[in-house]
């Protein structure tokens, strides 16, 4: 089967699986928030920033391993792929120990932490421990995952984990419903989290039957493999911190920030971004691995070729998701949950570019884990204290939209700026202005000359009252038309790599 096949199948059942679950989502908060209360939610939403922010210590285990994987996989070297998953059980099972003690040590402090809640230090550690416990469970038992992963089988990982959120959210939604039980609701998240992981371990051990997989590592045997393996998961790690910082406080600064009650309310808006985010997820799940794969074969006409295909659909995509959510996100939030939890349009713009800088780096991300150019680490230092020191000062200023300020020009001049540049001159070894900037720009102008153009016809001529979802459809509708009669044209004008992913998925021809 070839890699855009193997994309396609990875495409097709994580999406199915995936709109299932964000039907039930979009369902079931509302029963959260109606039953248990905004501040229970925003409780749980802060405590997960919390646990995300421990969770750094595995940030860069993973990708260094998937990186390892990749040659070993085309080379079909199952020797090779059994010692780098012992290997990712040695670091990860040490890593779940340095979480677990951060873990335990952070909250006995929760009492300072959380002294204006109403929530009793019970429900509050009660919560922690489910989720921690939930998280550990990963990092000893079911981190094999990550060949899946590698080898292009995301679809199997993310059809079983949508599938036992998707049960477990209808539980949840039942409970809270007739109970409004705070001990339940966390309960679920940690049954379901053993659930999951007695699943994927089972099939793991169907689909490599030769895999060890309760294998131990040692490190002073595979020495010369081990310290590889280190040196890129500790260059790593200070990239996807910078990541995390960037994303993962955003909470946490607007509950020290703002108030707890402004978490809810930025979560309202944040999740339904986040299931458009994991939806492209899941229709690109595969794409790293195929990068990783197409790397390998070193053909670099065609690595650049593919480079410039998944920008031009990153950007198709990322022009869909900025247009409807600026014409449809407000008034969807009114009408699912009321007019009380809508955002001021400040906050909510600078939200959509942030998706728009998410949406379209992601190729980028892909080729330089593909080429394992990590040496970069004075970079993502640099975004941290650019965002932090940004996101602080006008976060005092503004609330939530400078939060969400210090996101953007952190993303700007590192991600849009110099990884590009770090990309072309040192894994594609091209120049940077003429073979990616000029081209770059194209696709800035077709986004922008569309944009105006989608904005004046629908303010002019299409926009109408929406008082109900019936009114939400239809608006969608007229946006989404005006998308393909106008972005798509454009994006075919100005767009080579639109133009050749167009052809390649007609044929439906592999990417070599």
């Amino acid at each position: 089967m070839s890699r855009i096949q193997k994309t396609l199948l990875n495409a097709k059942v994580n999406v199915l699986f995936y709109v299932l679950s964000v039907f039930v989502v979009f369902f079931t908060r509302k029963i959260f928030l109606d039953k248990l209360g905004v501040e229970f939610m925003g409780l749980t939403g802060t405590v997960g920033s919390i646990l995300n922010f421990l969770n750094l210590a595995e940030l860069g285990v993973s990708t260094a391993i998937g990186f390892a994987l990749y040659k070993p996989l085309f080379d079909n070297d199952k020797k090779e792929i059994d010692k780098i998953i012992a290997l990712m059980g040695y670091l990860y099972k040490r890593v779940g120990l340095i979480i677990l003690f951060l873990g335990l040590i952070l909250s006995l402090f929760f009492g300072k932490i959380f002294n204006e809640s109403s929530f009793s230090l019970f429900i509050i550690n009660y919560c922690f421990y489910a989720f921690l416990i939930s998280s550990l469970l990963g990092y000893n038992f079911n981190y094999h995952q990550s060949l899946l992963y590698a080898d292009q089988k995301g679809y199997l990982i993310n059809s079983y984990l949508q599938g036992s959120r998707l049960v477990k959210q209808l539980l949840q939604a039942f409970l809270a419903f007739y109970y409004q039980d705070f001990i339940l609701w966390i309960s679920l998240e940690l049954v379901f989290s053993i659930i999951y992981t007695i699943i994927i371990r089972y099939r793991i051990k169907k689909i490599y039957p030769w895999l060890n997989i309760n294998a131990n590592f040692d490190p002073s045997e595979n020495r010369t493999q081990y310290e590889k393996i280190i040196k890129k998961v500790k260059q790593i790690f200070v990239h996807k911190i910078s990541t995390f910082i960037s994303f993962g406080t955003d909470q946490i600064l607007i509950f020290a920030l703002v108030n707890i009650k402004s978490v809810a309310l930025f979560d309202n808006y944040n999740m339904i971004i986040i299931y458009l985010n994991n939806l492209i997820a899941q229709i690109f799940g595969n794409t790293n691995a195929s990068v990783g794969n197409l790397v390998a074969e070193n053909n670099k006409k065609n690595i650049i070729k593919v480079f410039w295909e998944l920008i031009a659909i990153r950007f198709l995509i990322a022009g869909f998701i900025f247009v409807n959510l600026f014409f449809l996100l407000s008034p969807l939030i009114k009408l699912w949950l009321g007019g009380e939890y809508i955002l001021n349009n400040n906050i909510i713009l600078l939200i959509l570019v942030n998706v728009f800088i998410l949406t379209i780096r992601n190729p980028i991300d892909n080729f330089i884990n593909a080429y394992g150019l990590f040496a970069d680490t004075w970079a993502p230092i640099a975004q941290i204290i650019i965002n932090l020191l940004i996101s602080i000062y006008f976060g005092y200023k503004w609330g939530i939209a400078g939060i969400m300020f210090g996101t953007t020009v952190s993303m700007t001049l590192i991600i849009i700026l110099w990884k590009t540049y770090y990309l072309f001159n040192s894994g594609f070894k091209k120049n940077v202005f003429s073979d990616f900037w000029l081209i770059f720009i194209k696709h800035i102008m077709a986004f922008t000359f569309a944009y105006i153009a989608i904005s004046y016809i629908y303010n002019k001529y299409l926009k109408t009252e929406i008082l109900t979802f019936l009114d939400l459809i239809l608006a969608g509708i007229k946006t989404n038309l005006l998308l393909l009669l106008i972005f798509v044209p454009v994006l075919v004008l100005f767009s080579k790599g639109f133009r050749d992913f167009s052809y390649r998925l007609k044929k439906y021809s592999p990417f070599s």
